[in-house]
Formats: structure tokens, sequence, C-alpha cells
């Protein structure tokens, strides 16, 4: 179903938002957040819930998610909740993994927004972000721009919105990302919910935010931040993959059921 007309109050109701980190909300905490956590879809549910007191909002997405847990774990709870609106941003850590194929990667996602778009709810997908000045991240640009062309065509079989991360030449800006160079900062994750928000034609009150620019560094202090960014994320994050472990083990959803973003009711599921 492709986003309304921008003059017109938006038509959802009901919104569930599946995948990893990234929708999860890692790298914008926030003690008011449920898990700790805010994030870009949390902040998208509070500007669609504004003048719509009937409005719920799931978070299913689990920080560490693989592409095939997201479809086993959370496709099914969310069709149980009857969204009008899902996003579903997945694949970004399988594209970290050796051996990973994108299109083998596409061809699950074909089907599982098949299944999530055939009862009418608008489906968002998301592409990955241009990883090409990240020195780690780098490697996986050229995957990550394949998945981008495949997304599209899956987007386009299913009548599905594309959230173009691709193209949000802001997220060049390292005042963008979060310490551990992996998750957005909480100006990314505004600055990717002002995207999203626009991508839908939805009238918000959100505002972009011009960074300051970073102060220059030597190459003394330049060399001092990678060693310890290695030390405190790098390295861990390695030792996790060889372990076959994932930092969202034992972690649950966040917002595993459709509520509203303000107040303590919970709409009932529409029948």
């Amino acid at each position: 179903m492709a986003p309304p007309n921008s003059s017109l109050p938006h038509p959802w109701r009901r919104y569930v938002a599946l995948g990893d980190s990234f929708t999860e909300g890692i790298g914008d905490p926030d003690e008011q957040s449920p898990g700790g956590n805010r994030g870009w879809a949390d902040r998208v549910a509070e500007e669609l819930s504004r003048g719509h007191q009937d409005f719920a909002y799931a978070n299913l997405a689990i920080r560490g998610r693989l592409l095939q847990q997201i479809l086993d774990e959370q496709v099914e709870p969310a069709l149980a909740l009857k969204p009008d609106l899902i996003s579903l941003s997945a694949g970004g850590n399988d594209l970290l993994r050796p051996g990973s194929d994108p299109d083998v990667l596409a061809e699950k996602l074909d089907v599982a927004v098949g299944e999530l778009s055939a009862g009418g709810a608008t489906v968002v997908l998301f592409t990955g972000p241009d990883w090409g000045g990240t020195s780690v991240l780098g490697s996986v640009r050229s995957k990550t721009a394949i998945l981008n062309e495949d997304l599209r065509t899956v987007a386009t079989r299913h009548d599905a919105v594309i959230a173009d991360m691709w193209s949000l030449r802001e997220l060049a800006d390292p005042q963008m990302w979060a310490g551990d160079r992996l998750h957005l900062s909480p100006l990314g994750h505004h600055t990717v919910a002002i995207m999203v928000l626009d991508t839908l034609a939805v009238n918000h009150t959100l505002h972009p935010k011009v960074p300051k620019p970073l102060p220059p560094k030597n190459w003394r202090t330049a060399r001092t931040e990678d060693l310890v960014w290695a030390r405190e994320f790098f390295l861990p994050w390695v030792l996790r993959r060889i372990r076959h472990q994932s930092s969202g083990d034992h972690i649950r959803a966040k917002r595993p059921d459709a509520g509203p973003m303000f107040g303590t009711g919970i709409p009932p599921v529409p029948h």
C-alpha cells in the first residue's frame, strides 16, 4: 500500500516494528523508554500517535538477530497483532558474516514481505547505509549495494515502501553514530525517524538538526580512540562471532504488545 497524501491525516492505527538492534534503538539510550532505549521506531510512533488516541505500537526487534531468526521469531507475533503499518529491517547482521549471499537473503525477505503485506498492511523496508567511509564495515559495501537493489525489487513486487538509508547522506557525519561505530547515535536515530516519516508522507514535528563539526584531531588522538574502540567494541564483537554468541541472547522484545505511546491502556487487537 502506497503512503498517503501528506496533506491528509495518516491512515494508520496499529504499527509493529520488526528487526534487530537498529530497530530496537541501540545507541539511543533513554531510561524512560521500555528496554532503556528509544530509537528511530519509537520516535516515528510518537509522531504517528499525535492526534490519534487509538494509535497502538509494538516493537518486536531484538539486538543481534540474524534474518532467519527475525522471520522465525517476529513475523507470526506481528501478524497476530493485526497491524496496518509494519516496518522490517533485517539482514545487516547476516552481511557481516563470511560467506553471506545477499541474493539468498532477498529471497527470504521476498517470502516474508509477501506474507506481511497480504492483509493490506503498509510494509516499510530499509536499504542498508553506505558503509564506504568506515574502515571495518566498508568491507561489506558491495554486498549491501546488491541487497539494496534486491530489496527494491521485493518492494515493487509487494507494493512496499522503501526507506532509503543508502541515500541518507547525513549519515556520513560521525556524530550520527554511537561510540561503537556500529549503531546510530541519538542524533542518527532522530535523522532516520525524519526520513521514515517523510517517506510515508506524514506531517510531523521533527526538525533536522545541523550537527556541529567535530574538532580536528591530531594523529595521536585519533590513534588512541581507535585502540579504545577496538578493545571495548570490536574485539568483543569478534569473540561473540567465534563463540556463536549474540548480543541479543536472553533479551526480550521491548514492546511485545501493541499499546499506546502515551498512557497506560492497551487497545485490543482489532477483529
